[in-house]
């Protein structure tokens, strides 16, 4: 069994629901406000902001759900010249999954200083606080670099199976 075989966790298929409603919400809401607008001189506001909002939910629910996954996008190449020399692996497995956490150490400092600058701003249109847009990328970061953190903990080797994905 491949790893797009196997069976999804209860968080990975709710995060995936979340991803299609959000997808449904936005397309639908994008259709009619094109309808309205080429149909009738009118549209609905409130349409681009939603969608702009829920698009960016839409991508740091998928980032996060990827990762455990292994389908971030993986620079095998770099590795394969290590394949067959088992010490120099795991200390590349090392190394990699602590830039990870580095880097959502990082990108999860700068989204929460934009989270806090947002709490005293509401968007244009709908009202809703403006920290509701890096939000997604503060949580997104925490969730995986805690991901990598374990990995780094448990020692987890790399998986180099990515290149079947490669088109």
């Amino acid at each position: 069994m491949t790893r797009h075989d196997a069976p999804r966790s209860r968080v990975q298929r709710l995060a995936e629901s979340a991803m299609a409603l959000a997808l449904a919400v936005m397309a639908l809401a994008v259709f009619i406000n094109v309808v309205l607008r080429y149909g009738f001189g009118s549209g609905i506001a409130a349409s681009e902001e939603l969608s702009r909002l829920l698009f960016v939910w839409m991508v740091f629910i998928g980032a996060t759900a990827a990762y455990p996954l292994g389908e971030h996008m993986a620079f095998t190449s770099l590795l394969r010249p290590l394949q067959n020399k088992p010490i120099a692996m795991r200390v590349m497995a090392v190394v990699i999954h602590g830039f990870v956490v580095l880097a959502c150490a990082l990108v999860g400092w700068g989204a929460w200083q934009q989270v806090v600058v947002g709490l005293d701003s509401k968007s244009v249109v709908m009202g809703y606080s403006a920290a509701l847009l890096p939000l997604p990328a503060f949580l997104s970061s925490v969730a995986i670099g805690v991901m990598a953190l374990i990995n780094l903990v448990r020692g987890k080797a790399i998986e180099l199976g990515h290149e079947v994905d490669v088109e």
